[in-house]
């Protein structure tokens, strides 16, 4: 039996990502697919549109059969992490059989040997890559040029993989290719050319498919109705539902008033320990925030933002802050230990008979309800979904506390 791990957001899920998963179950001849989804907390530092739970309900309606969540300690973190996290997740179910993820390549040609030499030296890797961030580059661009740099060989060569991995899909492909490596998995990857919109295009550039960015862009400024071209039905109505009980939209600025809260009250050194909060950063929060004209989220990382420190990079600095991420928990030697558990947000009829045969053969243990472990890496993604949940336009005991109660999402239709 073929079964396909796909590693998502869906923030909010969009044609491409309908594309993506058709592609992923064609180029596999999949008889089922797993997908591996942040929480309400994204790779980039920034709320999810809507919960969790909604996302779930929409890769299930896509046809989807299992999605498990990748813990916020994984989805909030550059590519490394994120992407060791995620394949960590596959490959402990023990049924997953490929690894299909989007790229600008659309073939693992280049890839493939690129994978295989940088995982070989992941010291020098790292400490080029901490000099390039240091110089303000964005992650795409700085792990560029560390593989570059790290590759050594031909100029050529160098500037060949330099040229490949500044796109960020590449970059992204790139590190899951490497923790299949680092695993010693025997997942077999396979990579689908993004078409039509780029990563992060903040526009519309085709009639039917645009970018997550694009979207949530479309949905502020004209509503559902104007995303609505480049979205499933299935994800309109969930949307609409979401917004109209007022669970969504949720926005940096949503949760602006607990970010300041823990601004204001933490010393400098509080904040410095706290996870990625490095190179003195705790000293220019606390000096700007009497300077800010407004206390909005958006004046904070604009008056933060520097050379040295990227959008990125800040957004998820205050989202470590704003969830009280201590130091050790996330640091490389934690995260190198993998998730700790198989936490499932939600499965259809098949994917119910996917869990059964999981129950046989996965590494971690498989959760359906947050109080069947005790975890560090669960506690932070209670403690993550209240904190969203507090952000939510209508706020309701109910959602703060949905996490004890929630059991996943039964797609039976």
């Amino acid at each position: 039996m073929k079964i396909v791990g796909i590693i998502v957001e869906y923030n909010p899920l969009h044609n491409g990502h309908a594309y993506h998963f058709a592609e992923a179950k064609r180029l596999t001849q999949a008889d089922a697919v797993i997908a591996v989804m942040s929480g309400d907390f994204l790779q980039r530092g920034e709320p999810a549109l809507v919960d969790k739970w909604a996302r779930a309900e929409m890769a299930l309606r896509l046809g989807v059969d299992v999605v498990l969540e990748l813990p916020v300690a994984y989805a909030a973190q550059p590519a490394e992490w994120f992407a060791y996290g995620a394949v960590a997740l596959l490959d402990a179910t023990g049924i997953t059989t490929h690894l299909c993820f989007g790229s600008e390549a659309g073939a693992l040609t280049a890839l493939l040997p690129l994978a295989e030499r940088l995982a070989a030296e992941p010291q020098a890797l790292r400490a080029a890559l901490a000099e390039e961030l240091a110089t303000g580059a964005s992650y795409p661009a700085a792990y560029a040029a560390a593989a570059a740099r790290t590759l050594g060989g031909s100029a050529l060569d160098a500037a060949a993989a330099r040229a490949l991995l500044e796109q960020p899909n590449n970059s992204l492909g790139l590190h899951y290719l490497i923790a299949l490596r680092r695993l010693r998995s025997g997942i077999a990857p396979v990579t689908v050319r993004r078409r039509a919109a780029g990563y992060g295009d903040v526009a519309p550039t085709d009639a039917s498919i645009a970018s997550a960015t694009a979207v949530r862009r479309l949905i502020a400024g004209g509503g559902l109705t104007a995303a609505a071209p480049y979205l499933p039905p299935s994800t309109v109505d969930i949307l609409a539902r979401e917004f109209a009980a007022g669970r969504g939209p949720v926005t940096w600025e949503s949760l602006a008033a607990p970010l300041f809260h823990q601004l204001l009250l933490a010393s400098p050194e509080q904040l410095a320990a706290l996870h990625e909060v490095t190179e003195g950063l705790e000293y220019r929060i606390k000096k700007t925030l009497p300077r800010l004209s407004e206390p909005t989220v958006a004046e904070l990382l604009t008056q933060l933002k520097t050379k040295r420190y990227t959008h990125t990079k800040l957004q998820r600095t205050l989202l470590h802050i704003l969830l009280q991420h201590p130091r050790e928990l996330l640091a490389p030697e934690a995260l190198a230990q993998g998730p700790g558990y198989l936490r499932v947000l939600g499965f259809s009829a098949a994917g119910q008979q996917l869990l059964k045969r999981m129950k046989q053969t996965a590494r971690l243990p498989i959760l359906t309800r947050a109080a069947e472990m005790e975890h560090p890496q669960l506690n932070l993604d209670i403690r993550a979904a209240a904190v969203y949940a507090n952000a939510m336009p209508k706020r309701s005991a109910e959602e703060l506390l949905r996490e004890y109660r929630q059991a996943p999402i039964r797609l039976t239709d």
